[in-house]
């Protein structure tokens, strides 16, 4: 082999291959799952050990910091280079609840390798992801001669993404001139298939709510009164019936306002994709498939802003007949946003559709949750690209683009600190996150390794370059 940078790196992760995936299965053997109390000394300590570990990698600044639940890990690793970038990783250190009798088939906290996979909760989500960050800089700096990274690297890694991160954006706050970054770049998540790496773009923002109806201040004879009162049921009914236009688009005025349209390039780029419908349906458990006109169903589910009732009830429920005005009912709602979306002018303008359409007579109250920003990565931009040439040179072939339908932290991390956010994961689906068995396709895990030994020198040439 020829002593190219890309064959040092190859070889380097080769020599040291085994011990790294010995540190993992120690780390992995910690039972760190932030929803249950009784191990929160086991948070805890996956903390103190990831903490020793990135000191051990070479990390000159390590801290654990705590918050009102679960701890994080913060590391700093300075260039040294005044014109360097500084890059942001996240990831996190807890897992999901898991037991053999769940479905295991081995012991869930004792990694086990079978056929090239590492089978252990967190292995994919996230631990093995956040772990080949170790691993790769060290590739990186076995291949540059260097002593300390091409940009300037933290690592926040937080122990409650598991259980909704109830504090994670007051910690981002607290410590945003630690955490400061001209860009971030998330490891907790994945590609298309293990044929088809991927890189995601964006991923939308969602805001709900809750509304509560009330009418009469009892359930009423609904021959005595029905027809000459309001019913609360039927005003629900005709909310729900009013949330879309035939066309499926949402009718609350104003919450079109400012998206940011996906581009010609973008929905040739998601065209590219091998994407099957009906595979994706029986997935799904539908029989077909139905939303906005005009868009397919990829650009449905990442790029399109939607609206779906959760939840609707109200009046008698029991078995047979009760013939009633029920006195209240309830809608459950939610929206997932995109990109120019803001989740306080959303919230605004369902107030005033629901208002403007709830009748005399019936009283209405509005519950709002904890809103998620949309987060969106433009193609061009140069951190971006790095992270495509770099995967690419990995895996030996084309990057194709994602997005991702659902929410995430990505958007407090871009809201806070104002810096772009990249994705860069090597899980697939398969993975089985959350589920019996969960594991992480070793290949994959040694390419994120390897994208990482590329991806920081290439960040470094190239914003400077820019």
């Amino acid at each position: 082999m020829s002593d190219t940078p890309d064959s040092v790196v190859r070889t380097y992760i080769d020599t040291h291959r085994a011990a790294f995936l010995g540190d993992l299965a120690e780390w992995l053997r910690i039972p760190s799952v932030s929803a249950r109390p009784d191990r929160a000394a086991d948070v805890r300590r996956s903390a103190e050990w990831l903490s020793a570990k990135l000191r051990e990698t070479g990390f000159p600044v390590v801290e654990v910091w705590p918050t009102a639940g679960a701890p994080a890990v913060f590391a700093e690793w300075p260039s040294g280079d005044p014109t360097a970038p500084t890059v942001l990783v996240y990831g996190h250190h807890d897992v999901q609840p898991a037991a053999r009798e769940d479905g295991w088939h081995t012991d869930p906290f004792e990694p086990e390798i079978v056929d090239g996979r590492l089978y252990a909760r967190g292995a994919a989500d996230d631990k093995g992801q956040v772990f080949f960050h170790t691993l790769g800089v060290r590739a990186h700096l076995a291949a540059t001669g260097r002593t300390a990274p091409a940009v300037n690297l933290k690592l926040l890694v937080e122990g409650e993404e598991e259980s909704g991160s109830p504090h994670f954006r007051a910690l981002v706050e607290e410590r945003a001139p630690r955490l400061s970054a001209d860009a971030v770049i998330v490891s907790d998540t994945g590609m298309w298939s293990e044929d088809t790496p991927t890189v995601c773009t964006g991923m939308r923002g969602v805001a709900d709510c809750e509304i509560e109806l009330y009418g009469p201040d009892q359930d009423i004879h609904s021959g005595s009164f029905g027809g000459a009162v309001p019913n609360p049921a039927t005003v629900a009914a005709r909310l729900v019936a009013a949330l879309h236009d035939e066309d499926e688009r949402v009718t609350v005025p104003g919450f079109y306002d400012g998206i940011v349209e996906l581009t010609d390039r973008e929905r040739e780029l998601f065209a590219e994709l091998p994407f099957d419908e009906a595979e994706w349906l029986r997935t799904a458990k539908s029989r077909a498939t139905l939303g906005e006109a005009g868009h397919t169903t990829l650009e449905r589910v990442w790029a399109r802003p939607t609206a779906e009732v959760n939840g609707i009830g109200g009046g008698y429920q029991g078995p047979g007949g009760k013939t009633v005005v029920p006195s209240s009912a309830h809608l459950k709602l939610s929206f997932r946003l995109v990109a120019g979306q803001d989740p306080d002018k959303i919230e605004s303008a369902v107030r005033d559709w629901v208002a403007s359409r709830v009748p005399a007579g019936i009283r209405h109250e509005i519950t709002f949750g904890a809103a998620t920003r949309p987060c969106l990565t433009p193609l061009d931009h140069p951190a971006l690209r790095s992270v495509v040439r770099a995967m690419g040179r990995a895996f030996g072939q084309k990057i194709l683009f994602t997005r991702e339908g659902g929410s995430g932290l990505a958007a407090d991390l871009q809201d806070v600190l104002g810096a772009p956010v990249l994705f860069l994961g090597i899980s697939v689906p398969s993975d089985g996150w959350h589920a019996p068995n969960e594991k992480v396709e070793l290949d994959l895990l040694l390419k994120g390794v390897e994208t990482t030994a590329y991806l920081w020198g290439d960040l470094a040439a190239h914003w400077r370059a820019s």
